[in-house]
């Protein structure tokens, strides 16, 4: 196929919609991709090659998808909206090494959907223009689920993917940021402009690389009490550890006892969260859960 004929561009999006009548919904957050470049960027920087298998999450149109199924060995993607089922059918004719599962990636079982798709121990990468109103959702699924995927690379909300890279004191550095990089190591790639979408998104865009991590890069007692204290630190970001986390802990642990247990692990209760690393949130956290 010639590139003049991708779908990623405005004419044949158009051409693509008009033939179908498909009129956005809102509510799913579809903002289609009308630039070929950036597409071919994003699956450059996925390190998408003949060996890859390819989970991509809301297609669209196949704007991406069609990308995808030129350099991967095979794609996978999840469409929530039915009606887009027969326009991917379509416009993903020429290819024969992508499958759509009409599914809400919420609720699908991806591993099964890997186990009946793909060769075992095949090279995983997901990659997506993901919804913004339900982005976190979708990447805490994947990653708590520990599926075996190489890295997840994702067109997302600038300022989402700026708190999910970002370093401690920061302005975007809190709980999100923490517990993405608990299970990955996390890098924007590059920023998008709102004007290569259409309908075109009242934000800018960014491309966040996510690698998965083969153990979490601190040793925590326990991993739900870990993120529930890392929450806490955040509740009201102006207050100081001690009285961020005083307030959450009442009732299981005295404020004399909450200040011995944050000076022994070397950490002066006086703090903001956003001024702690992983390490010192692992550490406060273990010496808490032993208390």
């Amino acid at each position: 196929m010639s590139k003049a004929k991708a779908i990623a561009t405005p004419t044949r999006t158009k051409e693509i919609l008009q033939k179908y009548g498909f009129s956005f919904k809102k509510s799913l957050g579809q903002n289609f991709l009308i630039d070929v470049n950036i597409l071919e960027n994003i699956v450059q920087h996925a390190g998408i090659d003949d060996q890859s298998g390819a989970i991509e999450i809301g297609p669209g149109i196949g704007a991406l998808t069609e990308q995808l199924a030129r350099h991967a060995d095979r794609v996978v993607a999840f469409e929530i909206d039915q009606r887009l089922v027969p326009i991917l059918d379509d416009t993903l004719a020429a290819y024969d090494n992508v499958s759509v599962v009409n599914q809400d990636i919420l609720k699908a079982d991806v591993r099964n959907v890997i186990e009946q798709h793909f060769e075992h121990g095949q090279s995983l990468k997901v990659v997506a223009n993901l919804p913004y109103y339900i982005t976190t959702p979708i990447l805490m699924k994947l990653l708590m689920e520990r599926l075996p995927v190489e890295n997840i690379t994702v067109m997302i909300q600038k300022e989402v993917a700026d708190r999910m890279a970002a370093e401690p004191n920061t302005k975007s550095y809190g709980s999100l940021s923490i517990a993405v990089q608990y299970y990955t190591e996390a890098k924007v790639v590059m920023n998008v402009p709102k004007t290569v979408f259409m309908p075109q998104p009242n934000v800018d865009s960014s491309v966040l690389q996510l690698k998965l991590r083969d153990e979490p890069p601190v040793i925590v007692e326990d991993e739900e009490f870990f993120f529930e204290v890392v929450q806490a630190t955040f509740g009201q970001r102006r207050k100081t550890l001690m009285n961020n986390l005083s307030r959450h802990l009442k009732g299981k642990i005295d404020k004399a006892e909450l200040r011995a247990k944050l000076e022994a692990a070397g950490i002066d209760p006086g703090r903001r969260g956003e001024s702690l690393s992983m390490e010192e949130f692992a550490a406060l956290a273990n010496a808490i859960y032993e208390a």
